[in-house]
This record gives structure tokens, sequence and C-alpha cells, in this order.
């Protein structure tokens, strides 16, 4: 549910993002004049090949990471994708687009899109909650979550994990707050990261990140213990300080603050029950 309406959370698209989209799904036989201009949601069911996903064939057409472009590619129960579909993401998802290479042909085609993903934390499902046992043995939970990749993981900005809910709970919560207004403060917040630097925070590269991550010496003495504890990598580093970045363009604040990068260290813990990005 909550994949399904994050591209609502989305700036809304330019013209020029809409003919690129509305090309690709031309594509492969999937424009509708109904869809103009709004942001493309694709969520391949886990039988999907590899070329299903990143595209493919001769000529090549486009998989779902194409059909995404601009918008939400959601994959459910990721652990039962098959590997090489899963491994295949992870180039498109640092770069931003596809190269498929044919004996005859050779195409490229833009993979600009917001991964979100799930998955249970066992075979069963029932790992960690109060109301059920789980009959998975620690051999399959490992086996389970080792079929993702730590390079793949290491893409994956937000590691969130979403509990079970009791019934009285679920039917007694009280109502959501309305994507209209979460919507605006994504906008309000891109438009500080657009005005400060001229591209949003994802999209910062190498010296950019330093210069407009703005951490005082606190944030970056914090930033520093953290990644030496949980053994990061270089590229998880970086992505720790862009989303901690973002928290503070949402908050408002001008200089990303220790309690900002908390915030975004707490989003890369271990493997939980949900992984999105």
């Amino acid at each position: 549910m909550l994949a399904q309406r994050f591209a609502g959370l989305l700036p809304p698209l330019s013209v020029d993002e809409a003919l690129q989209s509305a090309a690709i799904a031309s594509l492969a036989g999937r424009f509708s004049a109904s869809g103009w201009r709004m942001r493309p949601t694709c969520s391949p069911h886990h039988t999907a090949s590899a070329v299903a996903l990143v595209g493919g064939g001769s000529p090549p057409r486009p998989g779902e990471i194409s059909l995404a472009h601009n918008g939400v590619l959601f994959l459910d129960e990721l652990p039962e994708f098959p590997r090489a579909a899963l491994e295949a993401l992870r180039e498109p998802l640092e770069t931003g687009h596809i190269t498929i290479s044919r004996a005859a042909h050779r195409a490229e085609f833009p993979a600009r899109f917001q991964f979100v993903a799930a998955m249970n934390p066992c075979p069963c499902g029932w790992l960690g909650t109060m109301h059920r046992s789980c009959r998975c043995t620690p051999d399959q939970v490992l086996r389970y979550q080792s079929k993702l990749s730590g390079p793949l993981l290491d893409r994956i900005d937000l590691h969130v994990e979403v509990p079970a809910l009791r019934a009285e709970e679920l039917l007694h919560a009280p109502a959501g707050e309305a994507t209209q207004h979460v919507r605006e403060r994504c906008a309000a917040a891109r438009e500080r990261a657009m005005v400060r630097q001229g591209k949003a925070n994802q999209a910062l590269q190498g010296k950019e990140i330093d210069a407009h991550a703005a951490l005082d010496e606190a944030s970056a003495k914090f930033l520093n213990l953290a990644s030496a504890r949980l053994g990061w990598s270089a590229r998880a580093t970086h992505r720790v300080m862009k989303v901690a970045r973002t928290i503070a363009d949402l908050s408002g604040a001008a200089k990303t603050q220790v309690a900002h990068v908390a915030e975004a260290v707490q989003y890369r813990r271990a493997l939980a029950a949900t992984i999105a990005a």
C-alpha cells in the first residue's frame, strides 16, 4: 500500500520527462493517453526474468526498470527474484541508464527510478512477531536473507522495519496524514536543494557531497564513528550523508546537524523486514 502511493509524493513531471516516459511506454506498447504526465509505478512479479526486468531481446526492448523511468519500481518479495535479475539492477541504480548489447544491435535506455522493495524477515514470515512463532531454522533465515548481496544492499538508502500490528491496532488506527500535505513538505525540501546546488541531493557526486552536505564538526565526528563501527563502505557512507542532508532540508535547517545524521544512520541498520530506496 505504501509503495503504490509513493509516486504521489514525487514532484509533477515536466513536459520533457513526460515525453521520455511516453516514448519508453510506446516502445513496449503500454502508452495510454490517460496516463500522460503521471509518474509510472511498475511492480513486476517475482518470477520475472533478468531480461524482463532490465530489458533485452533482439532487437533490444526496454524492461521494467526503463518503464519505471521517472517513476517508481516496486519489487515485492525481493529475495524471491532470480539472483541474476537482482544483480542486474546494480549498475542502473548507480548510473540511471541501462545499455543492452546484442550481436547486431546495441541500445541504451534511461532507467532513473525510485526503487522500493519489500521482503519478509524469514521464509515463513513470522520471525520477530509476538502472536506467531517462527518455524525457520537459523540456517534457513541466513540463506534467505543472503539472497541479497552486499553491493545491492549498499545501493538502497533506507532500511526500514515494519512491525506486525495486532488486530485492534489495525482496526482502530487513527486516520493518517494526507498525501498532499506530505508532498508539499517534500517539494519544499527539494526546492531548498535545487536553490542551493542546482540538483537533487541524490544526484550529488564526489566533492559535491562534502561541499553541500554541510556537516558541522560534531556531525562529522558522529558519522565517522558510526561508519567505522558498522563497517560501511565508502558508498554507504556517502549515501548516509545525502540522506542526512535531505532530512535537514525537510526540517529547514541550513546545516546538517547531529540529529539529522543520527536519523540517517538508523535507516542503515542490519537487514530488516522491509527495505526501501
